[in-house]
């Protein structure tokens, strides 16, 4: 028998996340069945949209329930198998969460290379976030040549990502990121045109002299005051691909102030704005292969470079979880579990 050790759900958060609402535990795995396979992780994803799968509010997907493991992208090394295809020593990305072994159903992952790409690069520039910035920037954001698109949490994996393709669309890419050290990032690694501190005490005029031509796409990642700056500067036929609400995750109730809903639909109406929420799930069948393909190439001949914020060992991804929830990350969040 094989034990994993694993960071369940103990409780539900009330506001931010805190270590009370993790338990670590040791459990059994079961014998494999036929098309199983035995998996060792090496690579934890953590991402945002976790913090919602800890609530019980409506969403996309069902809450994690209290007990179970922590939900998140893995890589992983194939430690048995008894599924024709999968051998020993074979890395995979699946879906495991936080633990350190697993077994699952072959069916459900995918092989990796790591001749091509460092293998973490499939939680990240190669995988969910990425996918998430191609499909939702081309599907719904369409950029043109010469317009220009803006991204909130831009030095993310999604961020980053959509004003790099951005980039090779033609387009201007202005970057809003926390501190002048993830501003820096933007225009030096990332090639941004331009990037916003939204701590800066002037962020909303600081952000209008950046876009003299007003903004074209709005990638949301974050809503709050940094989309209440954004969303007077946007053009008639605006496109808005609404992909996160990070600002909002960790709130206990209705905002207080005055009700903004009706100036926001005026706004839309006035401009005639297309705001689309959107899960990269629903564009798998579509663009992947494309994706793959694309995003190699961009990554091959420098158009698109990538960062990651690694965190060494299971036991410390309740704290990167929180660090990435208050911004405290600097590129795609992943805990190294094993070697």
């Amino acid at each position: 028998m094989v034990e994993t050790t694993r960071i369940v759900l103990a409780s539900r958060p009330e506001g931010a996340p805190t270590a009370a609402n993790f338990r670590t535990e040791t459990a059994e795995l079961p014998p494999l069945d036929e098309g199983q396979v035995l998996l060792r992780t090496l690579y934890l994803s953590l991402d945002p949209y976790m913090r919602g799968r800890m609530s019980t509010a409506e969403s996309y997907a069902k809450p994690v329930e209290i007990g179970a493991v922590m939900v998140g992208g893995t890589v992983a090394e194939v430690v048995d198998s008894r599924a024709p295809g999968f051998a020993k020593g074979d890395v995979v990305l699946g879906y495991s969460g936080w633990q350190t072994h697993d077994v699952a159903d072959a069916s459900y992952l995918r092989k990796l290379d790591p001749g091509t790409a460092p293998v973490s690069t499939a939680l990240g520039v190669l995988g969910m976030p990425g996918f998430t910035a191609y499909s939702g920037l081309l599907k719904i954001g369409q950029p043109k040549a010469g317009e220009t698109v803006v991204v909130a949490a831009a030095t993310g994996p999604v961020g980053s990502a959509v004003g790099q393709i951005a980039k090779v669309k033609g387009a201007r890419a202005v970057g809003i990121a926390g501190g002048p050290k993830k501003c820096a990032y933007l225009i030096d690694e990332f090639g941004f045109d331009a990037a916003i501190d939204h701590r800066a005490p002037d962020f909303a005029e600081q952000l209008k002299a950046a876009v003299p031509d007003g903004i074209d796409v709005y990638f949301e990642n974050v809503s709050g005051p940094v989309a209440e700056a954004v969303y007077p500067l946007l053009n008639t036929y605006a496109r808005v691909p609404v992909c996160g609400l990070i600002a909002n995750y960790n709130s206990a109730g209705a905002a207080d102030g005055p009700d903004q809903l009706p100036a926001f639909y005026g706004r839309i109406l006035i401009k005639s704005l297309t705001i689309r929420g959107f899960i990269q799930t629903e564009f798998v069948r579509e663009l992947y292969p494309d994706f793959l393909r694309d995003m190699a190439g961009w990554i091959a001949d420098g158009s698109v470079n990538y960062l990651e914020d690694v965190t060494e060992g299971l036991d410390n991804a309740p704290d990167a979880f929180f660090g990435m929830l208050e911004g405290r990350n600097f590129g795609k969040v992943v805990v190294k579990v094993a070697d």
